[in-house]
């Protein structure tokens, strides 16, 4: 069963109709983690078309693991375009979150094989990007190809973090994917910091002092 009320194509749609064909929709992942990289991702949906698979599509976070791996191909094959992205820990450390997440943004925006003529974004915008853009709050719960985006970013970031608990085992990663639960602060307390922990965050920096 999916939870929660299904997103909708009214944003794209009446973007369509102001004759914006090619509308994305921007989300990212992972920014409040405290190990490994920010994911983001841009989809464009077929605005003329209802596929099956939409009734299934929520925000990210309202999904199992399978429902999310399930849709996952589905967007990749069946959008008209999509690009993902993801920016390091360095970065993070070095820019800051917010300028590292709309760093992978812009990334995922330069790897679609259409250019978008429109954006919606959830939660933010992007200064950087000449396009027309509108920024959603809880756009990924409201906005159909935002949730889709938060999807792709999703399971390409969760991808990413089991295969970095190979390389950093003891953490837990594979499990928590970096978010800050009560295993992984006791992981850090006990271990210290890996080479993808984010330095720049509090919890990371005080519990590596405390090895």
């Amino acid at each position: 069963m999916v939870k929660g009320l299904p997103p909708t194509l009214e944003e794209e749609r009446g973007l369509l109709a102001q004759g914006y064909s090619l509308v994305a929709g921007v989300d990212e992942v992972g920014r409040g983690a405290l190990a490994g990289p920010v994911a983001a991702a841009a989809v464009v949906l077929p605005l003329e078309r209802d596929l099956p698979w939409f009734r299934g599509v929520r925000d990210s976070k309202l999904l199992t693991p399978k429902q999310r791996e399930d849709l996952f191909p589905l967007i990749l094959e069946q959008a008209v375009s999509v690009g993902v992205a993801l920016v390091p820990v360095e970065d993070i450390d070095g820019r800051g979150i917010l300028r590292a997440t709309r760093l992978a943004m812009r990334l995922a925006l330069e790897r679609m094989s259409l250019s978008p003529q429109f954006l919606l974004i959830d939660g933010m915008r992007l200064p950087q990007v000449r396009l027309p853009q509108k920024g959603i709050v809880r756009g990924d719960r409201l906005c159909l190809s935002i949730a889709c985006a938060s999807i792709v970013a999703k399971v390409t970031r969760d991808r990413v973090m089991v295969e970095l608990d190979g390389q950093y085992p003891g953490y837990g990663l594979a499990a928590h994917k970096g978010y800050g639960t009560r295993e992984h602060l006791s992981c850090l307390q006990s271990l210290g910091a890996s080479p993808i922990h984010r330095r720049s965050f509090a919890p990371v920096r005080r519990l590596s002092a405390l090895v």
